[in-house]
């Protein structure tokens, strides 16, 4: 394991003291492994839910399933909601295997409550039950869906995998001419499913989460077929932004094999002359944002904070837009 950092919070310091060495946790099921993958999709959900639960004893507004699209969705609206300002749409992580929207509302909480706005989760057919594009579809099917519903102007956000998902589902949007979301918000992106980057080798022994070849070369070929994995809607960093994009916030820390996928999406949109933002912490796992027990962190309220006022601003800005 990886020494304990010096420069983070005492929170994250007992983090990384008590963390499983990830070069011993267990294997990813083989691409095709379909009993496999649905036994590990429980295993993971399984702590997740308790927490949840317990975070939404305390959670004054409404929780409910719905769907939009003809695609399963999580409604979460804070209390004293004003619709007319807009929605947020959140597409959670997991390798794109792994985890339900259910599980990762712990990830949309501190957004509805730091903006005061509704956050719809997309709960989208895993891989590799469904392969892509499936997933990527259902995300503008549910963004075709809340226009129709004339709900207001809508941001995106995800983490991990579903930041990937996010872009490459922006870049979908703009190839069907759909509108396309306000902001982007992506936590962690795994903008590149393929072992492609400077980090994966510099940083493969400081991840406290993933080795590579353990726990995520076999979701990339559940996901897609290794000749797709530089597609630009597989893996947006090679995609062209040229055409237009999103104001984009990219946020990680400096201890995940992913560093090299923030920086070369930051580059890549940067380089095309759209604006982006590249927020990074000192020390910081992967997703650091949604652990439960580090969120009264310096660290994650920081980011949270900063997640929030980058959205909330966007889309104020286009609802201003729309009165004007």
């Amino acid at each position: 394991m990886p020494r304990t950092p010096e420069t983070v919070s005492a929170l994250w310091q007992a983090f990384y003291a008590a963390a499983p060495d990830p070069a011993q946790t267990p294997m990813t099921p083989a691409p095709d492994d379909l009993a496999g993958w649905a036994r590990a999709q429980q295993v993971i959900d399984a702590p997740q839910l308790p927490v949840v639960e317990a975070a939404l004893r305390g959670f004054a507004g409404r929780v409910f399933d719905a769907e939009i699209g003809g695609v399963p969705v999580i409604e979460v609206h804070p209390a004293n909601a004003k619709p007319a300002r807009g929605a947020i749409v959140y597409v959670h992580g997991g390798a794109y295997t792994l985890f339900s929207a259910s599980a990762r509302l712990m990830s949309v909480l501190p957004i509805v409550e730091r903006t005061g706005m509704q956050v719809i989760a997309v709960d989208y057919t895993l891989a590799p039950q469904a392969r892509w594009p499936v997933a990527l579809d259902q995300i503008v099917s549910v963004f075709d869906g809340i226009y129709k519903n004339k709900r207001g102007p809508v941001a995106l956000y995800g983490d991990s995998a579903g930041g990937g998902l996010a872009a490459a589902a922006t870049l979908r949007m703009r190839e069907r001419g759909v509108k396309l979301p306000e902001a982007l918000a992506l936590w962690s992106p795994w903008s590149d499913i393929g072992e492609v980057g400077d980090s994966y080798a510099t940083l493969a022994e400081a991840d406290a989460s993933y080795r590579y070849d353990r726990h995520l070369a076999n979701a990339a070929l559940a996901y897609a077929d290794h000749d797709q994995h530089r597609n630009p809607l597989v893996s947006p960093v090679y995609g062209d932004f040229t055409a237009g994009f999103p104001p984009t916030l990219i946020q990680g820390g400096t201890r995940e094999i992913f560093l090299s996928n923030f920086v070369r999406l930051y580059r890549a949109l940067v380089d095309a002359k759209q604006p982006a933002i590249l927020d990074l912490y000192e020390g910081m796992p992967h997703v650091f944002q949604a652990y439960p027990a580090q969120a009264g962190s310096p660290e994650s309220r920081a980011a949270l904070d900063a997640t929030a006022a980058f959205l909330a601003d966007h889309l104020k800005r286009a609802a201003t837009k729309r009165r004007t």
